[in-house]
């Protein structure tokens, strides 16, 4: 009889995990699909590790603040986006509200030196690094909730930065 009930529970956890991941799941694939399109201007950081492989650790310019040690340790930088979908900083606050027609909320949680915003590395293939070194935007679709998701990088004229194929041919 334990060993029945030792073995229900253990199912009745593993298909709750199973729910919950599934759900998260559903969650970023709505958002990809129907999240606004943010570029957040990048601040310079060192682009590689050796022991992660070919990788760029991301600042964003907008989660540099002076004020860090005032800011609750989770809340909501509040942007405006200008006709080229580049955010500009509003401001930071606590809680979802009050935000304005024109404003997008996007979740930070305060990290060593500055604020995270959820998409602070963009892995890429071996070898693409020089051509990633030109990023000067981090690309992000955000919810109505301020979730948001890293979908690439991005040039100074807002292009789309795509892999060199012929960098990946040599290999």
């Amino acid at each position: 009889m334990k060993r029945n009930l030792k073995s229900i529970v253990v199912l009745v956890n593993l298909v709750a995990v199973l729910a919950f991941f599934n759900l998260s799941v559903v969650d970023k694939e709505d958002i990809l699909k129907d999240g606004q399109l943010v570029l957040l201007s990048l601040a310079p950081v060192d682009p590689r590790s050796l022991m992660q492989g070919d990788y760029m650790v991301l600042s964003y310019a907008i989660s540099q603040t002076q004020e860090l040690e005032k800011l609750p340790n989770r809340g909501y930088a509040v942007v405006q986006l200008d006709s080229q979908n580049v955010a500009q900083l509003v401001r930071y606050q606590p809680e979802k509200e009050p935000l304005h027609d024109d404003e997008i909320l996007l979740r930070y949680s305060k990290g060593g030196w500055s604020l995270n915003l959820g998409a602070e590395s963009y892995f890429f293939e071996e070898g693409q690094a020089e051509t990633f070194e030109k990023a000067a935007y981090g690309g992000l679709r955000v919810d109505d909730a301020g979730n948001s998701i890293l979908v690439g990088l991005y040039d100074e004229n807002r292009q789309l930065i795509v892999p060199n194929r012929e960098q990946r041919s040599q290999k």
